[in-house]
């Protein structure tokens, strides 16, 4: 069978990164749950891939190339040191957080989180879906890797979320683990989620640092725009 290029995007191997997401994801909750008998756990896997699965849809019609970077971004050889170190306890971390929430919430049962308040975790979830839309939308140059794309031909952004915030991406990861960890009923979660903000925040400072010295305009972007993630706050 031959492999589907579009626009530089090898689709085949896509379908198969996001069915390998899948797998594991499913297994690291399942099996940390000790049961596939967890509505809460299949409404997060039935949420989180439904909105993967439409954004890269999305992404291949409209911006492929944007699409590529997310695909290709860790592998370049750009990328600043200190973001891999980073980025490798980033990736820890969350995996963590991941086995945390169903080990709480179904085989030990810690946490007590009413109904209601799960189900406000997943509206919250669909909304910070909404807004990473709404982050894509405006940027092109979202890698995955902190680097500078001078191949892409890289600027500021002013439009959209970036009006308001520096990082509205990132901002984006505060609705995103609070939504996940009510739905998923653990409050360990919210906690360790917190612990990944913190990461995050500590990203998006020395990021700063890289723009300012190497991305023009970016220093009278930073004095237009005044906070990082929440307006009048930080």
């Amino acid at each position: 069978m031959t492999e589907m290029i579009t626009e530089g995007v090898n689709t085949r191997l896509l379908m198969t990164e996001l069915v390998g997401l899948f797998a594991f994801i499913a297994l690291a909750l399942f099996l940390a749950a000790g049961t596939i008998r967890w509505i809460a756990g299949w409404c997060f896997l039935i949420l989180y891939f439904g909105f993967g699965i439409i954004f890269t849809i999305w992404l291949l019609r409209f911006d492929p190339s944007l699409l590529q970077e997310r695909l290709t971004g860790l592998k370049k050889p750009n990328r600043e040191a200190w973001d891999k170190m980073l980025m490798w306890l980033w990736f820890i971390l969350s995996i963590l957080w991941l086995v945390l929430m169903p080990v709480d919430a179904v085989r030990f049962q810690q946490s007590h989180m009413p109904i209601w308040l799960q189900v406000v975790g997943g509206l919250i979830l669909v909304i910070s879906f909404y807004l990473i839309y709404l982050v894509f939308r405006e940027n092109p140059y979202l890698s995955p890797a902190v680097r500078m794309q001078k191949e892409r031909g890289q600027t500021v952004i002013l439009t959209g979320p970036y009006r308001y915030v520096r990082h509205p991406l990132y901002a984006v990861f505060i609705p995103f683990f609070v939504g996940t960890a009510l739905l998923l009923g653990s409050w360990y979660g919210i906690l360790l989620g917190l612990v990944l903000i913190a990461l995050i925040a500590i990203r998006a400072v020395l990021e700063e640092r890289m723009l300012l010295n190497e991305l023009q305009g970016y220093d009278a972007y930073m004095a237009l725009v005044k906070y990082r993630f929440i307006p009048y706050v930080w």
